[in-house]
């Protein structure tokens, strides 16, 4: 059987936001278009209306009742703060129009390595995973180093070449906890569907769509849920403890309960009270 996963690891705690060491780049640097995810229209590099000038959101306590539900599953993964304190040396967007430039162009770049640096952290912390930690923690190195580079080198870096190794590193890591025999999954449109008497412990549930799906009480074991997509999901009393590279978005978009188990990583979202 798989192991439970392992409390949080000292090196990940630079993998979670904090708002409080950001320029709200978030806010700021993406666009986003009116919809079911937000209220208004907002182009790509123009602050939110809601953005305070200490850089907090006017009405982050409020934001899925405002209509903005969208900003609360984003998760930067640290890369605001990141940008913000080390690639910018304390300085904010707001500084000058070149360093607002910089700032938004290396944002998803240093996103897509937080993100690679979170799983490799994860298969790190997995004991069944052990005859592949040499290997994740090379990859580790190398993106941390990357991290650290400046604005400009990040801006041209080719992100998908360092991820492409990590993704397939992640699918071996996957196949060796899950074990053999396993259900697979992957990309599968499950959308809408009753999947409480459906086969998918230990599955590969890789990128499959299980948009409003009902899992109310499913124990999934270990299965693999990188890039599932889990908007609407009724989980409900479900056993997500062990499951595979399951974030924090993927988490706040469904719908729990206090019943429902996540892995030690990841807090509840407060909405599910």
């Amino acid at each position: 059987m798989p192991s439970d996963p392992l409390p949080l690891l000292d090196d990940r705690a630079h993998l979670r936001a904090d708002c409080s060491r950001c320029a709200g780049l978030c806010c700021v640097a993406p666009a986003f278009a009116a919809s079911a995810d937000f209220a208004i229209d907002k182009p790509a590099g123009t602050a939110c209306v809601h953005l305070a000038g200490d850089f907090r959101c006017g009405i982050h306590a409020e934001l899925r009742e405002r209509g903005f539900p969208g900003c609360t599953v984003f998760d930067c993964f640290g890369a605001g703060q990141h940008i913000t304190q080390t690639t910018s040396g304390g300085r904010s967007w707001r500084e000058s129009p070149v360093l607002a430039r910089q700032q938004f162009a290396v944002l998803p770049v240093v996103r897509q390595l937080h993100e690679a640096l979170w799983y490799l952290a994860e298969v790190l912390a997995l004991p069944d995973a052990a005859p592949l930690h040499a290997e994740a923690a090379t990859h580790r190195r190398v993106i941390e180093e990357l991290t650290g580079c400046g604005a400009d080198e990040l801006a041209a870096l080719d992100v998908g070449a360092h991820r492409a190794p990590v993704g397939e590193l992640l699918g071996r890591v996957s196949r060796l906890v899950r074990g053999r025999g396993a259900p697979d999954r992957r990309g599968a449109d499950l959308m809408g569907r009753d999947l409480r008497r459906t086969a998918l412990r230990d599955a590969d549930l890789r990128g499959a769509y299980l948009i409003g799906v009902d899992l109310r009480g499913v124990d999934l074991g270990s299965a693999d849920l990188l890039g599932a997509d889990l908007r609407a999901a009724d989980v409900r009393g479900a056993d997500l403890s062990r499951c595979l590279f399951l974030t924090r978005p993927q988490v706040t978009a469904a719908r729990g309960d206090v019943g429902t188990r996540l892995p030690a990583v990841l807090e509840r979202p407060p909405h599910w009270r």
